[in-house]
């Protein structure tokens, strides 16, 4: 999928270019993202080690880079030390922790990067394997790492990602006693099955989202022949879509909700508002960006972006990126689970706290959040949007402005709103 930016509407004045960009599309022509060299200047990581080997219990963390690619850098994530580190690289535990604790544990685990081709993934190599290996694995795995040089670097951020801490190039890889969870050792093996429908069956087998990512970054699913390691940045958003596509299509099934609902959160100086409208599929995600904040940082105004599908879906990548996709999967997941269908608008407004960004999770995590609260119910799409207006400072004709939902559910008429239509059970 790709951006064209040229016909995008959705890409005015300058202050915007950051929150399209996000580091990853080069708009403002520069050879290094300025947002990022700010953060990496203002970080300081840890003293990891003073030695070119480092022994710790990987949570597990497995990492591979997209820069070279066909030629990319794959390896582990491990710490210094032992012990139970699973929640260090599990972002479905990380609700209700700050940016400091988030930053601060991430810093610990240090990338090892070893080189590869992307379609080498049954390449007989050490390193190639045990990182397989560690990708499949449900528990911590002790990992002896061996470097060219000591690792150095700062933390390393991004909208998409994860934080990690320094880096340096493997030369050597030892494991110990590994315990594999058999749900994604069975799709490992499973040459036979698609990646599609590995992805969906670990998904229904309550595999968690961010395990079935690293085991799709590492080429562990898909036709034999068509295997490939995929940069983790990719495979995070691949994931999103293809649940959150399979979600979709079910709820499309079943009956729209009576009422219009609001479900919130507020977490890292964001303020999340999901606003469920009494109708066929749709959906939206707007989000308002203040001065001082991650992909805000030079904007003397708010910068507002919005991405949104109807009914049919979309064929254009979206303009917000892997968040529209990562809520996308939480809203589905949470009407499958009812058996409804709706519309939906998610209104989110980060503040100045939000100060570096700490990866996608905050969004699928933070809306996943929002809908297992009670919602606030509404006979009215007004009453709806009053309740909102309250809980957020923007004022709400601007999210109107904004939003393409919003504006057509209250300036258009719809077949439906005159019993036309599909006729539900």
């Amino acid at each position: 999928m790709s951006l064209d930016l040229a016909d995008n509407k959705h890409f005015v004045g300058s202050n915007k270019r950051c929150i399209l960009c996000r580091g990853t599309k080069n708009l403002c022509n520069r050879k290094r993202c300025p947002v990022l060299v700010k953060y990496y200047s203002q970080s300081k990581t840890k003293a990891i080690s003073d030695t070119t080997d480092i022994a710790g219990s990987s949570p597990p963390g497995v990492f591979v880079g997209r820069f070279g690619y066909p030629k990319v850098n794959i390896g582990p994530l491990v710490p210094p030390f032992h012990g139970d580190t699973y929640e260090m690289d599990t972002p479905e535990m990380w609700i209700g922790k700050s940016i400091e604790d988030i930053v601060d544990f991430r810093t610990s685990l240090v990338r090892g990067k070893y080189q590869v081709g992307v379609e080498e993934v049954d390449r007989k190599d050490r390193v190639i394997e045990f990182t397989r290996d560690m990708a499949l694995c449900k528990e911590p795995a002790e990992v002896e790492a061996f470097f060219n040089k000591k690792p150095s670097g700062r933390i390393a951020l991004s909208d998409t990602v994860q934080p990690y801490g320094p880096s340096a190039t493997l030369r050597k890889l030892d494991l110990g006693t590994l315990k594999i969870d058999r749900r994604l050792d069975r799709a490992f093996d499973a040459t036979d099955l698609k990646a599609v429908d590995a992805v969906i069956g670990l998904y229904e087998h309550d595999v968690y989202i961010s395990k079935i990512q690293r085991a799709f970054s590492i080429g562990a699913f898909g036709l034999g022949e068509n295997r490939k390691f995929v940069p983790t940045r990719w495979s995070i958003t691949a994931v999103d879509d293809t649940i959150g596509k399979n979600l979709r299509d079910e709820v499309k099934k079943f009956r729209p909700i009576d009422e219009y609902r609001v479900y919130e959160t507020w977490e890292l100086d964001n303020r999340w508002e999901i606003l469920m409208l009494p109708r066929t599929w749709i959906y939206e995600l707007v989000e308002a960006w203040y001065p001082e904040t991650a992909w805000n940082p030079y904007g003397r105004e708010i910068a507002i972006i919005s991405s949104h599908e109807k009914y049919q879906g979309r064929k254009k990548y979206a303009e917000i990126g892997g968040c529209f996709y990562a809520a996308r999967l939480a809203i589905a997941e949470r009407l499958k689970e009812e058996k409804r269908q709706a519309g939906a608008v998610i209104l989110r407004e980060t503040h100045p706290g939000y100060i570096m960004p700490v990866g996608v999770w905050n969004v699928r995590e933070n809306v996943r959040n929002a809908l297992r609260k009670k919602a606030r119910k509404f006979e009215t799409l007004k009453d709806a949007l009053f309740f909102i207006s309250n809980r957020l400072d923007i004022r709400m004709d601007t999210w109107i402005d904004n939003s393409e939902v919003l504006k057509e559910t209250l300036y258009q008429t719809r077949l439906e709103d005159f019993g036309g239509g599909k006729a539900w059970d």
